[in-house]
């Protein structure tokens, strides 16, 4: 098992001093230019992927990168949303599906969830994907793809993002991180897909 205190004094020791002056800056300045809204597995790290340094990314991680569509209940994704776009003012929105994925895996092969009732509830926010890929029943790609182009949809309901939208203030982009491979695709909402650039 990975020792956190050990990773911590890593850090502290071979990192923070090569970055000081960096964390100097962010200090006093949290100007990220990205919202990057990608799946809690930790399989998937965003700073990674992307290769960014801190400060760069404002990251919101939830379970199979869902993006509940804007109501006005109280809801922490929202705001966080609400806060990277009106506040902060991103200039781009990500939303980042992967292979793999347990959120999708569980709801293409039907898992049995009802022992886990918030999953369950929380996977509802799905369903669209779900409907969209009932013909390929069980094909867990199709479905982390059209997952994404659902959220994106998602996404574009929430005010903030609809504003800036309009303004052509934010760029969305729907992405899919292959774990074996380190690829990158890019999704738009014809359906195709590219490769982002090695």
């Amino acid at each position: 098992m990975y020792d956190l205190a050990e990773g911590v004094g890593t850090f502290q020791r071979d990192v923070f001093p090569a970055k000081a002056e960096l964390f100097a800056h962010l200090a006093d300045s949290h100007r990220p230019s990205t919202l990057f809204i990608s799946c809690s597995d930790a399989r998937v790290v965003p700073e990674l992927i992307t290769s960014s340094e801190p400060g760069e990314l404002f990251v919101v991680r939830t379970a199979g990168n869902l993006v509940p569509a804007y109501t006005l209940a109280p809801d922490g994704i929202a705001a966080s949303i609400e806060y990277a776009v009106a506040v902060l003012g991103v200039k781009e929105i990500v939303v980042c599906g992967h292979s793999a994925c347990g959120a999708m895996t569980a709801l293409a092969a039907h898992h049995d969830l009802s022992g886990a009732p918030a999953i369950a509830h929380w996977l509802r926010h799905a369903d669209a994907s779900v409907a969209r890929t009932a013909a390929d029943d069980q094909d867990v790609a199709a479905l982390v793809r059209e997952n994404v182009r659902a959220q994106l949809a998602n996404l574009a309901t929430h005010p903030s993002v609809a504003r800036a939208s309009a303004a052509n203030a934010v760029t969305l982009r729907g992405w899919v991180y292959d774990i074996p491979t380190g690829t990158v695709e890019e999704l738009d909402t014809t359906g195709r897909t590219a490769v982002l650039a090695a």
